[in-house]
């Protein structure tokens, strides 16, 4: 075997990590990743002499045309050099000895928020940059929480711009703990702080020797040491039919990425949502057959049996398929400079389906200063946000939090075809409204308008009757449930919905009861309480933002 043979052979076996840079605009990350692949050999000679020149040309923004511009590495764009800002996505590939690495430069410009998703969705880790000098700012917030909802569980936080402030182990400290307030909130694994000057390289691949008193890891040395996430070969077979293949009568077979899982020659599946089943006489490649295919592998799948099966179907082992929803509860972000509007016809892209949806509801909109829920009427540009999406034809689904392939979506406009937000699917809900019944015309904006508050639902344990009292006498439009009464927690839901405030007696309700209704209504729209103590019922209910303060 030749050497060059036996380099490929070794670089093919190693292992890949996905990481994302994300931050506000003019943190530095296009320069730390230019750094990045500088310091860790995975620059060209070519590419590096390019940047060069464009440095020397007075391109640079960071030195004084004798420096190199390592932004120019990944902000390949004539805009994006004239303005001296990412815009769009860039991705790059490196190795070292241990690994390979695939990295997406994300813009930082709140304008190019949809842009950082789209990075980030396929990431494993995420490297979040703070100016020393400006701190943490709106968009480091909206772009570590945009990177939780995505699933990434591993967080390096990478103070830039250290040489700035003389290398202050006091700022350092400082924002590590402003922002460790902000990521712990967010149910990140594995997170870590790291002073460095992108623009010198300190503590990017090597150590710097300007923070003795900085004991972490390096950049690289973070990613070197990442554990990889756990692969889908151990998830339910997830196969969405993509086309259907006829090339002659004696061949029938489903082309499509094999989502999650693995298939193989000889399984027994279903078919879905038609619920057939069948089983895997031949699994087709490009090269010819195989014997068995997993995550993300394209594939064909040949079955047994003559079943109907069409783009938009998905294939899975009995026992282990996924939820067949018209109705769930999903967490968006919405990327349209056209604010939501419910009485708006959307369509809803998951897998290879698409089928027309609507808005059912806001449920709370995400406030990025304090990362708690308040509730909404809408969403606009940028904002995230908990939803409810109500589907024309079921989706086959997983939560997100299970599969990332599953149990993502997009949301078009129907009319523009633009994209207009991002979805990760939380949970499939019962569809109470199946069917073409009464649908409302009047919006949640309306009823806010016209009653001076949001809906929601009170559970009460004690003087529940107190708290409607109060309630009314402060204007609300508010209710009595009995909540041991059946069909409670459905009259509560529906009284919410239609913007009055509903004072549930707790008393003698099973807790289950309690839970299902937080699930149903939100947790920005649901507030528990001692009916002994009602000021406190009362300002808790100020503090979500369900009514106004006096």
């Amino acid at each position: 075997m030749s050497d060059i043979e036996h380099w490929l052979r070794q670089h093919e076996q190693k292992e890949l990590l996905r990481f994302v840079t994300i931050g506000s605009v003019d943190d530095g990350k296009s320069t730390l990743i230019g750094r990045l692949l500088h310091d860790a050999d995975g620059i060209f000679d070519d590419q590096l002499a390019a940047v060069k020149r464009a440095s020397a040309r007075g391109a640079t923004r960071d030195g004084d045309g004798d420096d190199i511009d390592f932004s120019l590495v990944t902000d390949g764009l004539k805009a994006e050099r004239e303005q001296g800002i990412t815009i769009d996505v860039a991705y790059r590939y490196f190795t070292t000895e241990k690994r390979k690495y695939i990295l997406a430069d994300t813009p930082g410009h709140v304008q190019y928020t949809r842009n950082m998703a789209t990075g980030a969705s396929t990431a494993d880790v995420a490297v979040v940059l703070l100016d020393a000098r400006l701190g943490v700012l709106p968009q480091s917030r909206r772009h570590a929480c945009i990177a939780s909802l995505l699933g990434i569980r591993q967080l390096l936080v990478a103070v830039n711009k250290m040489d700035l402030v003389d290398w202050s182990r006091e700022v350092f400290e400082r924002l590590r703990a402003d922002f460790a307030a902000v990521v712990n909130a967010l149910g990140f694994e594995r997170v870590a702080f790291v002073p460095v000057s992108a623009r010198k390289g300190d503590n990017v691949v090597t150590r710097s020797t300007r923070s003795p008193w900085h004991d972490g890891p390096t950049i690289l040395s973070f990613l070197e040491d990442a554990p990889l996430p756990k692969g889908s070969e151990g998830a339910p077979l997830r196969f969405p039919v993509q086309y259907v293949l006829r090339p002659h009568l004696n061949y029938r077979g489903f082309a499509g990425s094999v989502a999650s899982g693995v298939v193989r020659r000889g399984d027994a599946v279903t078919v879905l949502p038609s619920g057939r089943r069948s089983t895997v006489a031949a699994i087709d490649t490009f090269e010819g057959e195989v014997e068995a295919a997993w995550a993300p592998m394209a594939v064909t799948l040949r079955l047994a049996d003559e079943v109907d099966v069409a783009r938009g179907d998905v294939i899975a082992h009995p026992g282990a398929e996924p939820t067949a929803a018209r109705r769930f509860e999903a967490d968006l972000v919405w990327m349209s400079e056209r604010p939501m509007d419910p009485s708006r016809a959307y369509l809803v892209k998951h897998t290879t389906r698409v089928v027309p949806a609507r808005v059912e509801s806001v449920r709370s909109h995400l406030d990025l200063e304090t990362l708690g829920s308040r509730p909404a009427d809408g969403l606009a540009l940028n904002d995230i946000g908990r939803v409810v999406i109500r589907c024309d034809r079921p989706l086959l689904v997983d939560p997100y939090a299970e599969s990332r392939a599953t149990g993502a979506f997009i949301v078009v406009d129907a009319l523009t075809n633009d994209t207009v937000a991002a979805g990760m699917l939380r949970a499939a809900l019962d569809d109470h409204r199946a069917g073409d019944g009464a649908r409302s015309t009047v919006t949640s904006a309306e009823r806010r308008e016209r009653f001076g508050h949001a809906g929601a639902v009170a559970w009460v344990k004690g003087d529940a009757g107190g708290v409607e009292r109060a309630l009314f006498d402060r204007g609300c439009a508010v209710a009595l449930v009995d909540g041991a009464e059946v069909g409670a927690a459905r009259v509560a839901e529906a009284l919410c919905a239609a913007g009055l405030v509903a004072v549930v007696q707790g008393d003698g309700a099973a807790t289950g009861e309690r839970d299902a209704l937080r699930r149903a209504v939100g947790d920005a729209a649901f507030v528990t309480g001692d009916g002994a103590d009602i000021a406190a019922l009362v300002t808790a209910m100020e503090k979500q933002g369900i009514i106004a303060p006096r």
